[in-house]
């Protein structure tokens, strides 16, 4: 699969690269000369999408990101960011003040849309940049009816005024992003972890729903929070968390398949989710240039149809889960 094949988010003519980059290591984990090589690199390759947010870091992921992306075209990228989570103290404290990652989890959840639009204000101010392409709600899981009288309704006057070209919801469930798209008028969600090789969940309903209405899916966390990229330990993490042993068993039997095809764990992963014809992108974190170069090389990996039928036979993928071609 090429990872530098374009795609559009749903109709709104704004293509991303099918591989993308996302921010949480290179403002939580990375250090500042990490993050700038990891950026560098990625952007060597090819790659076209990046991802971040005011909460990866407090505010580290989105300045580093502006460094290094506001030195090349920006026709050359397309990038997203978020809004729901305030970072932005009361003055004298100016908009767009980086608080770092030891302050980033007392951010709270902040929906109202004088709020998002200040914080969209420090974005702009951290990424060193004029706009975004794609503005994002945050994790809005116990704040449905907020985020849409608040963030939507100020996300929706940015698109409309051509500030930005695409919004979304960025979150770790299905369920309420499906709420989103069937109660606003949406061009894409950003889904972490709930549609992988090892997660089915989203298949069912928010995929197709997604299909239905040209809502372009970005897959976060197609490793699942490590487990799917590490040596399947009993230290792996599956969805933040140590991993229970029949996840860990499910893993181990879906690299017992890729090994048997001689295809690597990771880039069965990577490149699964593509077969669902709602997923646009996938946005895997790097933490470092190898990470990013390895990356590039599981998305572009051959992998024999042989694979995903066989996955498909032992029960470990669903029968109607479509795959890569």
């Amino acid at each position: 699969m090429d990872p530098l094949e374009l795609a559009e988010i749903g109709k709104t003519g704004l293509k991303v690269s099918r591989l993308g980059v996302g921010g949480v290591a290179i403002g939580r984990t990375a250090t500042a000369e990490e993050s700038d090589e990891t950026l560098k690199r990625c952007v060597e390759l090819g790659v076209r999408y990046f991802d971040t947010a005011p909460l990866y870091g407090g505010g580290v992921s989105e300045k580093r990101y502006g460094e290094v992306l506001s030195s090349i075209p920006r026709s050359s990228f397309t990038i997203s960011t978020k809004v729901g989570r305030l970072l932005e103290a009361p003055a004298p404290t100016p908009v767009g003040a980086v608080i770092g990652p030891g302050g980033s989890s007392d951010m709270p959840y902040i929906y109202d849309y004088d709020t998002v639009m200040r914080v969209f204000e420090g974005s702009l101010k951290r990424l060193n940049l004029d706009n975004v392409d794609i503005l994002l709600i945050h994790d809005p899981d116990s704040h449905f009816q907020e985020a849409m009288d608040g963030a939507y309704r100020a996300l929706s006057e940015l698109r409309s005024q051509g500030v930005v070209k695409a919004i979304g919801a960025g979150m770790n469930q299905w369920e309420m992003e499906a709420r989103l798209a069937r109660e606003g008028d949406f061009d894409c969600f950003l889904l972490a972890g709930r549609y992988t090789l090892l997660d089915h969940q989203a298949l069912p309903e928010f995929l197709p729903l997604c299909q239905e209405k040209n809502i372009s899916v970005i897959i976060g966390g197609p490793y699942n929070s490590g487990i799917l990229a590490s040596d399947l330990t009993e230290s792996a993490t599956f969805n933040y968390v140590a991993a229970q042993p029949e996840v860990l068993d499910r893993a181990r039997r879906c690299k017992d398949v890729c090994d048997r095809h001689g295809v690597p764990l990771k880039a069965a992963a990577l490149q699964f989710v593509f077969g669902h014809p709602a997923v646009t992108a996938a946005i895997p974190g790097p933490r470092s240039a190898a990470e990013a170069e390895e990356n590039f090389q599981m998305m572009a990996h051959s992998i024999p149809a042989a694979l995903w039928e066989e996955l498909r036979h032992e029960g470990l993928i669903p029968a109607e889960a479509p795959t890569p071609a």
